[in-house]
């Protein structure tokens, strides 16, 4: 290169995925990608909205929101990474034991370690203002370590400039 042309600076590739589920069988291969597009150098952000936002919440809480609605739909599809089902082949919880038996069996991280990895990684995960609102969910809901919310058209202008776009 000669001396007087200008270097462009190299940025790393972005990775923007969006969770919108609280299925284990969406949210294992969403952690499993982040953190392993965070490991190999890209720069990773998680956008959790509508049924994906309760991946991000503390295992350890079990009710939200603050009139009854909000209440009830918290009680329905219980918030946290240790909580999750399968979306198929649940079999009123025998499928998702089943799987977890085998993830286990096979040394597959768990989501709780994958989200603690992430995090540990540098993955951005951002939750979403609107879906929150509409849960009634406060910050104090989610584990540490998140990004500040994002509106929906934040996140589409986070992904616009992203090198890999992923919904799940």
């Amino acid at each position: 290169m000669a001396e007087d042309e200008i270097e462009v600076e190299e940025r790393a590739k972005r990775l923007a995925m969006v969770c919108w589920s609280s299925d284990l069988d969406r949210v294992w291969p969403t952690l499993i990608l982040a953190t392993t597009g965070a490991a190999s150098g890209l720069e990773v952000d998680v956008f959790f909205t509508f049924w994906g936002l309760r991946v991000l919440q503390r295992n350890d809480k079990r009710v939200t929101g603050t009139n009854w609605m909000q209440k009830a739909e918290s009680l329905v599809d219980r918030g946290g990474t240790d909580h999750l089902k399968l979306g198929k082949i649940h079999f009123g919880g025998a499928g998702t034991m089943m799987i977890k038996k085998l993830a286990k069996q096979y040394k597959v991280a768990t989501p709780t370690e994958l989200l603690e990895m992430a995090l540990s990684v540098g993955v951005r995960m951002h939750p979403c203002q609107m879906t929150m609102d509409l849960y009634g969910l406060k910050q104090e809901d989610f584990v540490e370590g998140l990004q500040p919310t994002l509106g929906a058209a934040s996140f589409i202008d986070m992904a616009a400039k992203a090198d890999i776009t992923l919904f799940i």
